[in-house]
């Protein structure tokens, strides 16, 4: 399994990053996989530096705010209004029970059929498995101020020399520290994590975002094997951001940065 990062700024795009996605790839033994997580403002012009838009097998989004999820406007006008012709059936979306509503809201369309005619949409249901090619992904309910918001655990089985292998990467969306991440997270090869607050500078906020020493201390709760620090917005500090999580985690760490891939 191999994670790409297009976006990962925090809350807006930034100007080294667009906000939210990350491409996600799994061989199954006949085919190379490509599903998307989120894909905020700004992320669908990176993506296709990285992929066809016909090659999206799915997209995943963790919650309904526009930096991981309104992009999802632009690819509605890439399938429809393509002068050739979309090449592909409709491409499945998983998301919160209002995606279908709120992307046709926010382009301005009729709700009936709004976008469904491009996307084939479907809800998330609390730890309920989506199998797709090599991938199993499950949502986990998260803390953030939003009617739904989802951690995601992505469970990819591909050949090896052996037999089977499986790697696990988790996905935090945006959320605050809580039980559900942890369980989320567990015993994961990567935890891609956000850490969009500072310590000291947003301790009045809560159930919003975590801090890095919150991320770490999640990481190590959960037994990670390596924890890769994300949705920073641009005014953060990634050294002070790795700094306190060096505080709680005493494993692999990184930040994120857009266009880097990590093999999981």
């Amino acid at each position: 399994m191999n994670l790409t990062v297009i976006g990962c700024s925090g809350s807006f795009p930034g100007p080294l990053s667009p906000a939210s996605c990350y491409l996600v790839t799994a061989y199954d033994g006949e085919r190379t996989w490509r599903i998307l997580l989120d894909l905020g403002n700004g992320a669908l012009g990176t993506a296709q530096r990285y992929m066809d838009l016909e090659d999206i097998d799915a997209i995943f989004l963790s919650h309904l705010h526009p930096d991981h999820c309104m992009d999802l406007c632009g690819l509605h006008v890439a399938v429809r209004w393509n002068p050739d012709g979309w090449p592909k059936g409709r491409i499945p979306v998983w998301g919160p029970a209002d995606t279908a509503l709120r992307m046709a809201t926010a382009y301005g369309l009729d709700p009936d059929p709004g976008m469904t005619e491009e996307f084939e949409f479907h809800h998330w249901a609390d730890r309920e498995s989506v199998k797709l090619g090599p991938f199993a992904i499950t949502p986990y309910p998260v803390r953030h101020p939003v009617d739904e918001a989802y951690a995601m655990r992505i469970e990819a089985t591909e050949p090896g020399s052996g037999g089977p292998v499986t790697r696990v990467l988790t996905y935090s969306g945006d959320t605050d520290a809580c039980d559900a991440l942890v369980e989320a997270a567990r015993g994961s090869d990567m935890f891609l994590c956000e850490a969009a607050f500072h310590e000291g500078r947003d301790d009045a906020i809560e159930g919003v975002h975590l801090t890095g020493k919150r991320a770490g201390a999640t990481a190590t709760e959960a037994s990670v094997r390596r924890l890769l620090l994300t949705h920073l917005p641009p005014w953060n500090d990634s050294v002070r951001t790795v700094e306190e999580a060096r505080e709680s985690y005493t494993g692999d760490l990184a930040v994120a940065v857009a266009g880097v891939s990590y093999i999981i």
